[in-house]
């Protein structure tokens, strides 16, 4: 049994697909149309993330490289090429891990590293949709906005900085982990969050996030699969 959404609606998260939560660990993380299972909700159900999408496509990741790369990993799942910007390309050598070898040895293709300097992107389509990671620190240049259908860059934040604001604000999804005190007001502001919601940042288990967009404030547990814990290790808020 599916719950499906209107496709002309621009939502954070995608389907929910009702199934036991145990499953999660013995299927791939796949979702359907560019959703990526990404975690479980309060009630245990598996929910996806709409994160490759038939419009250009923002997402901020705030908080430990564990969750960015996980959500890469995810979306390379479905089928997404990945190209990674970064300033620290040794953290990044999981996903080429992850994508395997041609057969001739040689790293696939489907998974880039660069530096954090613009180059020419590949045009994306539904059949080979395009994440690009912008792991450029708290105050991120642009240098890959999203152009184009089926392009989705992920901007990832280890912290929230009042110079990120306009990033932060240009998001069509965020995804949160635990946050202290004083990060937790500047995402109140910038998100115009009640004292609730800011409160329920600063106690988030380490295996927890908020997804936050436009009418959207849903806490999710992360759920990693055998195959990606041997690559990433535990779930966990930090690097």
């Amino acid at each position: 049994m599916t719950r499906l959404q209107d496709p002309t609606k621009v939502d954070g998260v995608a389907p929910e697909f009702i199934a036991d939560p145990e499953l999660l660990d013995a299927v791939s993380p796949s979702g359907d149309r560019g959703g990526i299972i990404l975690g479980s909700g309060l009630q245990g159900e598996p929910l996806t993330v709409s994160a490759l999408r038939s419009v250009p496509t923002r997402i901020v990741v705030v908080g430990g490289l564990y969750l960015a790369r996980q959500v890469a990993m995810r979306a390379m799942a479905v089928g997404a090429w990945c190209i990674v910007a970064t300033g620290r390309p040794a953290a990044w050598h999981v996903l080429q891990q992850a994508a395997g070898t041609q057969r001739d040895g040689q790293p696939s293709p489907l998974v880039q590293i660069r530096r954090l300097s613009p180059v020419e992107l590949p045009r994306p389509s539904e059949d080979a949709p395009l994440l690009v990671v912008n792991d450029g620190g708290p105050t991120p240049q642009d240098l890959f906005p999203p152009r184009s259908p089926w392009q989705t860059t992920v901007y990832v934040l280890p912290y929230l900085h009042p110079q990120a604001t306009a990033v932060a604000n240009g998001a069509d999804l965020v995804l949160m982990q635990r946050l202290p005190a004083g990060q937790a007001d500047l995402a109140a502001q910038i998100w115009r969050l009640p004292q609730q919601m800011t409160r329920q940042l600063t106690t988030l288990k380490d295996d927890h996030v908020v997804a936050l967009g436009r009418n959207l404030w849903r806490p999710l547990r992360l759920v990693t699969t055998s195959k990606e814990q041997a690559l990433l290790g535990p779930v966990r808020r930090g690097d």
